[in-house]
């Protein structure tokens, strides 16, 4: 019986689960955002946030605590870098999930998991509307128009980053043609 596991375990034993969410935090350290389905990335949130807590203080232990997490010098050092500098006055929820679609082959749910403060397109979207909207009057009755703007500005942002992730794909394999020459 399974009484208080909580733990969503992946189809994997520990080993190797716990390796695969280490490379996969490495992954989205060194690239601010990755593409998985979405049944790890939930587990991936988990097992991130307080690695992200931890880099806010930039101490020899926390560093040590960290790499023993994810066994990996330059993630570590990236973390504690850049990362760690953008979410320093944020007080938690670092990540954040956009389902995309179902894969082909097993139509297993597909979501694009990112950092939120590493997202130029969102974060200027949202300087945008805030200084441009300024509302006098609040009716109780909210609109359906706002919740379909803001579906359509994800779903240009998703486009954006799918076409983003395409060109970083591809410029990965032409590199690696060039090098096998």
């Amino acid at each position: 019986m399974r009484h208080g596991n909580k733990i969503n375990h992946l189809g994997r034993k520990y080993g190797h689960r716990d390796a695969m969410l280490s490379n996969m935090a490495s992954s989205l350290i060194r690239h601010k955002r990755i593409f998985t389905t979405t049944a790890k990335a939930k587990e991936l949130r988990v097992y991130i946030e307080p690695l992200l807590t931890k880099a806010k203080n930039d101490t020899t232990h926390s560093r040590r605590v960290v790499f023993s997490y994810l066994q990996d010098k330059e993630s570590v050092k990236e973390l504690f870098g850049t990362v760690a500098e953008k979410i320093a006055d944020r007080p938690g929820g670092y990540t954040r999930i956009l389902k995309t679609h179902n894969r082909k082959g097993d139509n297993a749910e597909m979501c694009m998991m990112e950092l939120v403060d590493f997202n130029e397109l969102m974060l200027d979207q949202k300087s945008a509307s805030t200084s441009t909207t300024a509302k006098t009057r609040r009716s109780r009755r909210s609109g359906g128009t706002k919740k379909v703007e803001a579906a359509a500005n994800v779903e240009k942002t998703v486009d954006a980053v799918a076409e983003a992730a395409e060109d970083i794909s591809n410029d990965a394999a032409d590199e690696a043609s060039e090098e096998t020459k």
